[in-house]
């Protein structure tokens, strides 16, 4: 699948966000190695902490589809000019299952920054520094 394509599944999401308070919808889609592509969307709640982001929602479909490791790369769209990049709660359980994902970003024109996890979450709390890591 190119970029194009990836982020095209990305923004096809951001029309199913609930987001009656930011008014600000965003759409993902993250890659497996065998080419599986699993989206999400934004939900917001009247309780602010509830709300869950697109990157968040794709990654929970694809673990609860029994999906633990072989996620190579999701794009994170948005509306604003600016790129939409993932929040760092998102970067922190992203790194739980895919350190090495690579992340597309692009802003509302189809311009894309690319970046791997590693580089907007350097030194991150992982499993690793638990005594007792789960298995994947």
């Amino acid at each position: 699948m190119t970029d194009q394509e990836l982020i095209a599944r990305a923004r096809e999401m951001q029309k199913y966000a609930y987001v009656p308070y930011s008014r600000f919808p965003v759409g993902a889609a993250l890659e497996c190695d065998d080419g599986t592509v699993y989206t999400g969307c934004n939900v917001e709640n009247a309780s602010y902490g509830a709300c869950i982001c697109a990157e968040r929602t794709a990654l929970v479909k694809a673990i609860s589809d029994g999906r633990r490791k072989g996620f190579t790369r999701i794009a994170v769209v948005g509306n604003s000019a600016g790129f939409c990049q993932p929040c760092g709660i998102c970067r922190q359980m992203l790194s739980e299952f895919a350190p090495d994902l690579e992340i597309l970003a692009a802003d509302a024109s189809g311009r894309i920054s690319r970046h791997s996890l590693r580089e907007l979450l350097p030194e991150s709390f992982g499993s690793d520094a638990l005594e007792n890591p789960p298995e994947r």
